[in-house]
């Protein structure tokens, strides 16, 4: 363990906001375990290490989140070390029509984004809640306050993941764990490339966010213990206030001049 003796899991953490939340927490000194479905996750594990002020020790796990041997192959791993801090950011996406997609690519989503979640923050939270102590990130997004036209599964298990959140945090209000919501905007990371949104507008725009700055904003927001944290532009921020008055019709359309492909 490292001089202060802090152990954080960060799950999805190969690239984009997790591999930022991992450096985050590498760079305030925690040891680490992160996970993630492919290979670059050992790459990144020695880069992670020196992160900070201080070596910190890093274990990468490979593993696939969307299957229950995957999930328990990573509770295994962490074994019954303390947890001072977990981040489950792993999730996954896939723009286009319901009706056209693939359903078991939309399944994957639910099993991954909700299903992981949930399986994860059960043993992590029982632990921290025995010992009177802990952090909690969850990765929802800006997409939970707005029907997703074209992303409808995704937007749903988002949806789902700050309802579960939210009622994490009310279930605890009187324990000393905290539970944080992270509801990024449209951040640039291979997230569209792997959704196969290449081809809508919100896919192709210049104007994402910036991951390390969401992951900042959302460390910060966990180690402080809020609820929840709008990351990170002006522009997100503003668009989550405007959909807490637009009726959910008018979300709905707005999301698909976003996320409808160009070709119809």
């Amino acid at each position: 363990m490292t001089e202060n003796g802090q152990l954080a899991l960060v799950t999805g953490a190969s690239s984009g906001i997790g591999l930022e939340l991992a450096r985050q927490f590498a760079k305030h000194g925690f040891d680490l375990v992160v996970a993630a479905e492919d290979d670059a996750i050992e790459t990144v594990a020695p880069e992670l290490r020196t992160a900070g002020d201080r070596s910190v020790q890093v274990e990468a796990v490979r593993v696939d989140l969307a299957t229950p041997e995957g999930i328990q192959r990573l509770v295994t791993c962490v074994g019954d070390r303390p947890l001072d801090a977990a981040a489950l950011n792993a999730g996954t996406g896939l723009g286009g029509s319901f009706a056209e997609n693939d359903l078991a690519a939309e399944l994957r989503i639910i099993d991954l984004n909700a299903k992981s979640t949930v399986a994860l923050a059960k043993p992590v939270l029982r632990d921290m809640v025995a010992r009177g102590q802990g952090r909690l990130l969850i990765t929802s997004s800006i997409a939970a306050t707005m029907p997703g036209s074209y992303q409808a599964v995704y937007n749903a298990s988002k949806s789902f993941l700050q309802s579960f959140a939210q009622a994490l945090q009310d279930e605890l209000k009187d324990s000393p764990v905290t539970v944080t919501s992270l509801m990024p905007g449209p951040t640039d990371t291979q997230f569209f490339r792997r959704a196969g949104m290449e081809d809508t507008p919100v896919g192709q725009s210049d104007s994402k966010d910036d991951p390390a700055e969401v992951a900042r904003q959302g460390f910060e927001a966990m180690m402080a213990g809020r609820d929840r944290v709008v990351a990170e532009s002006l522009m997100t921020k503003a668009q989550e206030l405007a959909n807490k008055v637009m009726p959910d019709k008018l979300k709905a359309a707005a999301h698909r001049k976003m996320a409808e492909p160009k070709g119809g």
